[in-house]
């Protein structure tokens, strides 16, 4: 028998074309989403020198707001003591203007704790950045893998056990942080790195540094335990022109070394073979930017201890705020400074004839902040 032939199937009706009015409509609508995109971020190029790049002016108007607050808690904190300053009178002094006496106060009794505050938080909060960045992860901090906690043991060994050498409290700080930091990426090293296995890493060598700082705190003398755990909690008390030179000198350098590698942070969050396609070389962008934390984190635990949370939560709040991707370098050492000489002023007028020592603020303040981003880890399906 013949085959029947297959029933033809009814042929789809045609989509009438688009008029006039509705193509004018996509274009508006499109162009408004561009537009729309855009408004945060504008595009330059250069013929002279050759330069292109982005301008976010969000980003920069944060950066101009932040840097005039730090200016404001700047001089407020000068202007709190036994011997009340008013704030003019605080900005006359700071220029070498106004009555001697005021001056003497400001520039050599007060102004030495400021500036530690000031460049300490700057240097946690872009090392806070750099680090989060790198293994585009918001909980890698200098406090969460380690970093604060090395520093804390070799100064804390040089109190009690006296191993100093004559290095100060910076060499130590510094020579403790890159010993943890060289640890912890050995360790980390499986034919190349990843942000994950570092972070895993230093969690474990953070627990293993805060052992042995609590066993030296035991062991050492009551006057060298006492000094030990003052500086521990992280305390701008009684700082002085010692202090401030050498974390001002390491800023001057690790700060432009910071910004220089910005590109390659970039290009480190697509992936390490986006990255590689790109022609960036991965490890060694990663140990450089490394290095560069360790050196930033060293410097500012050793002249104001290991002050809680402000490496972690400082470059969380100004992503939020500068509304990036990524945690803004600028932005997050200006909210470092924010955060600390904030927590700074709390902790010298929330209880009056005493001062607390700013970790405890800070600490108080940056716990919720640990817990909101557990909390959304956890939400994205990333927490575990």
């Amino acid at each position: 028998m013949p085959n029947p032939k297959p029933a033809l199937k009814p042929r789809p009706p045609l989509k009438p074309r688009p008029t006039l009015k509705t193509r004018l409509a996509l274009t508006s609508r499109s162009g408004a989403a561009r537009s729309a995109g855009s408004a945060h971020f504008r595009t330059y190029r250069l013929a002279l020198p050759p330069v292109s790049g982005v301008f976010r002016p969000r980003l920069v108007a944060l950066s101009v707001v932040l840097a005039a607050g730090t200016f404001v808690l700047f001089c407020w904190g000068l202007t709190t003591g036994d011997y009340p300053i008013g704030f003019t009178d605080v900005v006359r002094a700071l220029v070498g203007f106004g009555d001697p006496g005021t001056v003497l106060v400001v520039e050599e009794l007060r102004l030495p704790r400021a500036l530690v505050g000031l460049l300490a938080g700057i240097a946690f909060g872009v090392s806070g950045a750099l680090f989060q960045t790198m293994t585009r992860n918001p909980l890698a901090s200098p406090d969460m893998i380690g970093l604060t906690q090395g520093a804390g043991t070799a100064v804390v060994a040089g109190i009690v056990l006296g191993w100093d050498g004559g290095l100060g409290t910076q060499a130590l700080g510094l020579l403790g942080a890159l010993v943890t930091a060289l640890t912890v990426y050995a360790l980390a090293w499986r034919r190349g790195t990843t942000g994950y296995r570092i972070i895993l890493i230093g969690i474990g060598v953070a627990w293993i540094c805060t052992s042995a700082t609590d066993y030296l705190v035991a062991k050492g003398g009551r006057f060298q335990a006492q000094a030990a755990l003052g500086w521990l909690v992280g305390n701008l008390n009684g700082r002085t022109w010692g202090q401030v030179g050498p974390l001002a000198i390491a800023l001057a350098v690790l700060l432009p070394t910071a910004l220089l590698l910005g590109r390659l942070l970039r290009t480190l969050q697509l992936g390490d073979d986006v990255a590689t396609g790109l022609g960036t070389r991965v490890q060694p962008v990663r140990l450089a930017i490394l290095l560069t934390g360790v050196g930033l984190v060293a410097f500012a635990t050793a002249s104001a201890g290991p002050v809680a949370f402000v490496a972690l939560a400082a470059p969380q709040i100004a992503q939020r705020l500068a509304g990036t991707a990524w945690p803004p370098t600028v932005a997050s050492g200006l909210t470092g400074a924010l955060v600390v000489l904030g927590g700074d002023l709390i902790a010298r007028t929330l209880v009056s004839g005493t001062e607390l020592p700013v970790g405890i603020v800070t600490g108080v303040l940056g716990a919720p902040v640990l817990l909101w981003l557990l909390v959304r880890a956890n939400r994205a399906g990333s927490g575990g």
